[in-house]
Protein backbone atom coordinates (compact mmCIF):
# COMPACT_ATOMS: atom_id res chain seq x y z
CA UNK A 1 0.00 0.00 0.00
CA UNK A 2 2.84 2.37 0.75
CA UNK A 3 4.42 1.81 -2.67
CA UNK A 4 1.12 2.61 -4.41
CA UNK A 5 0.78 5.79 -2.34
CA UNK A 6 4.32 6.86 -3.17
CA UNK A 7 3.78 6.27 -6.88
CA UNK A 8 0.51 8.21 -6.83
CA UNK A 9 2.20 11.06 -4.99
CA UNK A 10 5.07 11.09 -7.48
CA UNK A 11 2.52 11.23 -10.29
CA UNK A 12 0.79 14.19 -8.66
CA UNK A 13 4.09 16.02 -8.32
CA UNK A 14 4.99 15.29 -11.95
CA UNK A 15 1.60 16.48 -13.23
CA UNK A 16 1.86 19.63 -11.09
CA UNK A 17 5.30 20.38 -12.51
CA UNK A 18 4.08 19.84 -16.07
CA UNK A 19 1.13 22.18 -15.49
CA UNK A 20 3.33 24.88 -13.92
CA UNK A 21 5.53 24.82 -17.00
CA UNK A 22 2.94 23.96 -19.65
CA UNK A 23 0.11 26.39 -18.93
CA UNK A 24 2.19 29.57 -19.38
CA UNK A 25 3.73 28.07 -22.53
CA UNK A 26 0.24 27.31 -23.85
CA UNK A 27 -0.88 30.88 -23.17
CA UNK A 28 2.26 32.35 -24.78
CA UNK A 29 1.81 30.38 -27.98
CA UNK A 30 0.40 32.19 -31.03
CA UNK A 31 -2.98 30.44 -30.67
CA UNK A 32 -3.28 31.51 -27.04
CA UNK A 33 -6.30 30.52 -25.00
CA UNK A 34 -8.61 29.72 -27.88
CA UNK A 35 -6.30 27.13 -29.38
CA UNK A 36 -5.10 25.49 -26.18
CA UNK A 37 -8.00 25.55 -23.75
CA UNK A 38 -8.68 21.84 -24.32
CA UNK A 39 -5.13 21.01 -23.26
CA UNK A 40 -5.38 23.22 -20.18
CA UNK A 41 -8.73 21.72 -19.15
CA UNK A 42 -7.45 18.19 -19.70
CA UNK A 43 -4.41 18.88 -17.55
CA UNK A 44 -6.55 20.42 -14.82
CA UNK A 45 -8.91 17.44 -14.87
CA UNK A 46 -5.98 15.04 -14.67
CA UNK A 47 -4.59 17.02 -11.72
CA UNK A 48 -7.92 16.95 -9.86
CA UNK A 49 -8.18 13.20 -10.44
CA UNK A 50 -4.66 12.62 -9.17
CA UNK A 51 -5.36 14.69 -6.04
CA UNK A 52 -8.28 12.36 -5.35
CA UNK A 53 -6.10 9.36 -6.12
CA UNK A 54 -3.53 10.52 -3.56
CA UNK A 55 -6.16 11.50 -0.98
CA UNK A 56 -7.81 8.09 -0.74
CA UNK A 57 -4.65 6.10 0.16
CA UNK A 58 -3.55 8.93 2.43
CA UNK A 59 -6.59 8.37 4.62
CA UNK A 60 -5.52 4.74 5.12
CA UNK A 61 -1.82 5.43 5.74
CA UNK A 62 -2.05 8.39 8.12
Amino acid sequence: MTIAFQLALFGLIAISFLLVVGVPVAFASPDGWSGNKGVVFSGASLWIGSVSLVGIPNSFIS
